[in-house]
This record gives structure tokens, sequence and C-alpha cells, in this order.
């Protein structure tokens, strides 16, 4: 069946299954209830703003979060890479994602459990740092499925609509928890706010979210076949070792694979501060209304999923490459122009066009690495993506705090987060890209052998 449905990506070039592509970026809006609910705008600020507003001690709430968080990022930069290359061994890539969410959803349940009391603090930390953790090692094997529900020329669209729907899939959810559960006192559904009831709902319903949205890749995605080695059986030492090897043997045959990942590791890294530190200047820069950060947020989510669909099919005709450098350029020029304007009306106008570049960053950057991954290692390699994006984690809020800090001026934390920006894009720069397979009926002759290969 060719994918036709108004909002799912259309094969042109090749035919692409409709049940396979939604299935999977089902999981992607169903995975907004730990990112967007949980991660970010709901059971975060809960917990720092309100369970852990009387913590014991000089540590603060956000401290105790930053050291947490930290922590699990440790644990998936470790962990992700001989995660991904297991799954790939075993051929159960997709046993892999269902695992890994199934944690996910019970960590999120469990949250019904914290209390509006400083002695729950610990308890919703610990919570909140194992499904980071959970949430990291599936999205391995998750991104890895991608090249079995798309093709060579219709991957970039796949990723792009993945992308798209894990945006939409947030502003759905946050919209409906925040009018039935939190809005005024207690929502429509005027649930108690007393001991953080009406919040430890929210976290039941995140939890069946992800897990209704999960189900449909369990039943429509393929699985993969095993790669021949290392053995399925082989400890955690051996795959450590295993992954040295392939390392070693990836430099030689591939070396800008290796490069790649360490230059989206840079600019993934901007890409995050850009959601992490956005809705603070909105406020304290640009003197938006703190009631319409939501709004702005809703706004930006839309924007960035509609540029992750459109650049999905750019991706698809010229390469990963000229989407992720067409966005970086297009996110420092953005930035720059916010750097010297102020109020309200600007940010909108601005803000709104540097989030257009997110998602097709975002998607295409994805999309890179599925060209470039040999087969059979899909899930090692992205296993790789997601540690070397840990490893440089720290260097966009260490910036924006360190230009805050020299400057005195909020501002100029923008500045940090470009700085990151253009790391990447330089780094990016002299990457070779990988080369495109076009349909016969294109006249294109391709292959998708990495470049440097």
């Amino acid at each position: 069946m060719m994918v036709k449905a108004a909002g799912l990506p259309a094969a042109t070039a090749a035919p692409v299954r409709r049940a396979p592509v939604l299935a999977w970026g089902l999981w992607d809006w169903g995975s907004s209830a730990f990112n967007a609910v949980i991660g970010t705008f709901v059971f975060t600020v809960y917990l720092t703003g309100t369970v852990g507003d009387d913590l014991p001690g000089s540590v603060s709430a956000n401290s105790w979060l930053g050291y947490a968080l930290g922590a699990a990022g440790f644990v998936v930069a470790l962990l992700a890479p001989v995660i991904g290359q297991r799954a790939d061994a075993t051929g159960r890539r997709k046993m892999s994602v269902a695992v890994w969410t199934a944690l996910i959803v019970a960590c999120t349940a469990a949250m019904v459990a914290v209390r509006d009391d400083s002695r729950y603090f610990a308890l919703g930390l610990l919570l909140l740092a194992a499904g980071s953790i959970c949430f990291e090692l599936a999205s391995v094997s998750y991104n890895a499925l991608l090249v079995g529900v798309s093709t060579p020329q219709t991957v970039g669209r796949v990723s792009g609509f993945g992308w798209a729907m894990g945006y939409l899939g947030g502003i759905v959810l946050l919209l409906g928890v925040y009018l039935g559960f939190i809005a005024g006192d207690g929502g429509l559904w005027a649930l108690p706010t007393a001991d953080g009831f009406n919040i430890r709902m929210v976290a039941l319903v995140a939890a069946g979210w992800f897990a209704l949205f999960a189900l449909p890749l369990l039943v429509w995605v393929p699985e993969p076949a095993p790669a021949a080695a290392p053995s399925a059986r082989a400890g955690l030492l051996e795959r450590y070792r295993q992954l040295g090897r392939d390392l070693r043997a990836l430099y030689r045959r591939a070396p800008h694979t290796v490069y790649f990942l360490g230059a989206s590791a840079l600019f993934r890294d901007g890409l995050a501060a850009v959601f992490a530190f956005g809705a603070v200047l909105a406020v304290t820069v640009y003197e938006l209304d703190p009631a319409d950060v939501l709004i702005f947020g809703i706004a930006a989510n839309v924007t960035a999923a509609a540029g992750a669909l459109l650049a999905g099919r750019i991706d698809d005709r010229v390469g990963p490459k000229a989407v992720i450098v067409g966005s970086l350029v297009g996110m420092l020029v953005a930035g720059s122009v916010l750097l010297a304007v102020s109020g309200p009306v600007l940010f909108w106008i601005f803000g709104l066009l540097l989030t257009l570049f997110v998602g097709p960053a975002q998607s295409s950057s994805r999309t890179y690495l599925a060209r470039l991954a040999p087969p059979g290692h899909e899930g090692q390699l992205f296993g790789l993506y997601a540690t070397t994006g840990r490893a440089v984690s720290f260097l966009a809020p260490t910036l924006v705090g360190l230009c805050t800090q020299l400057s005195g001026s909020d501002r100029a934390g923008i500045l940090g987060i470009l700085l990151v920006l253009a790391l990447g894009l330089v780094a990016l720069w002299p990457v070779q890209p990988p080369e495109l397979r076009h349909s016969p009926a294109t006249g294109d002759p391709g292959n998708d052998q990495p470049a440097g290969a």
C-alpha cells in the first residue's frame, strides 16, 4: 500500500506501507507524554517547585534535579552502544523498544505516589532519572527501526513524520492535561489539588497515553534480521571489547561517519538548549507574560513540526547534510537578530522563525545516521549517537551560564547557544555526506555506502 494519507510521507520514489510508518510514528506521538508532560512542563515543575520547595540542607531542588539527570546521562553514555549492539545481534530491536518503554510507563505511573511532601522528593527524583535512562535506551532501538519502515528514497520523509508526530502529540496531551487537570482549581474535572493529587493523576494519564500509542509498534513495525556477530549471549565486557573493535574498523572504513557523530553531538546540544532556555529567556529578556509562555510553546511546537515535515521531502531530494547546514544557518541568523531586538512582538516573530529550523535539523540528523549505518549495525550506531550526545551535553548550559555571568545580562545567554550551534556547523562542514540512492524513475544513480568508505 502506498502512503497517501494527509500528514503521512508520500512515497513518490518507492512504495512505503502505511501501517508500519504510522505505527512507528505513533511511538513518537506517545513518547511526548514523558518528554513534554513529565520531563518539561508538569512533573519536573511540580517536583522542584512544590515537593522540593522546603528541602532541608543547602542544596536546592533544582541542583538535585541537575545532579540526578547528570547521573542518568552518564549511565546512558555507558550503556547505549552495547544496548544497541545487543539488539542488533539478537534481531530484537522491536522487543528492546518494548521492554524499555514498559519500564518508562512503570516509572511514570509510579509518580502517582509522589505526594506534596519533601519526604517524597527523593522518590520523585529517582523515578524521573530512571525514566530518563529508559527513554534514551528505548530511543536507540526505536531510531534503528527507521530503516525498516522506510526506503533509501523515503527515509527523510519518514523521519520528519516521526518528529512531527512527537511535537504534535506533546501539544495535544499538554493541552488536555492542562485544561482537564491543572487550569484554575483542578481543571475541568475539578480534581482536588491538596497533596498534589491533580498532578499525580496527570502522571497516570501520561503513563496510559504512552502505553496506548506504543502498542501499534509491536504489531505493525517489522523486526530486522539479527546481525551475524557478536553472539547474542556475549557478556557485557565482551560487548565493550567488540564495540572497541567495531569503532576502529568503522574509523578505518568510513571515518566521516565518526566525524559526523562528533559534529552532531555539538549542534544537537545547541538544539536542546533552545528548548531548555527558551521559556526562561522569553520572560526575563523579552518581557513575555508568563501566562503566554505555554501559548508560545504550543506555537513553537507546531512550527517545528511543520518544518520537520517539509524538510523531510527536501532531505530525500538533496540529502540530509544540506538540510542540517541550511537549518543551522537559519537558526544562527534568527538568533543573531534576537540578540539585537527587544519586546514580545519581535520575540514571537524571530523566536518562531528559529524554531522552524529546529525540527528539520533534528529529523535530518537522524536520517543522516540512518543512511550511514551499515546494515545490521543500526542499533549500535544509534547507541553511539546517544553516547556522543551525552558526552558534550554540558557545553551549551555551561556557555549560557558563562556568557550570562560575564556580561551581567540574561540576553547574553543567547550568545552561548549560538556559539554551540556555530561550532556544530563548523565541525559538520568538512564531513562528507552520505550518497543518496534514487529510484530508477529519477534517473539518478546512487548507493547506500557512506562517503569516505
